[in-house]
């Protein structure tokens, strides 16, 4: 799931997933962090999810996947747009 907030010139974008589906440490990685999976690790909250927040430019468009424990690339259903192998994130 993906939450936004807009901030001033910049669109504050949530990441969230179930905390133990998939199993083990998961990042969100894309072109806002050069594809780095230590960059955005998902953390647990106390609702019974995990989540991760990235600040980016306002009007934008971003790629983006999930990568979980055991190179297990994945999308997000509930992205703006897929491009076959990514999601596509609207700020």
């Amino acid at each position: 799931m993906l939450e936004r907030k807009q901030l001033k010139g910049r669109t504050q974008v949530t990441f969230i997933l179930p905390e133990d589906s998939p199993a083990g440490p998961v990042s969100v990685v894309g072109d806002f962090n050069h594809w780095n999976p230590a960059a955005h690790p998902l953390t647990p909250r106390g609702d019974g999810t995990r989540a991760a927040s990235v600040a980016l430019p306002a009007h934008g468009t971003h790629a983006f996947r999930y990568l979980a424990a055991g190179d297990y690339w994945f999308d997000d259903d509930h992205a703006d747009a897929h491009d076959g192998t990514n999601g596509r994130l609207h700020t």
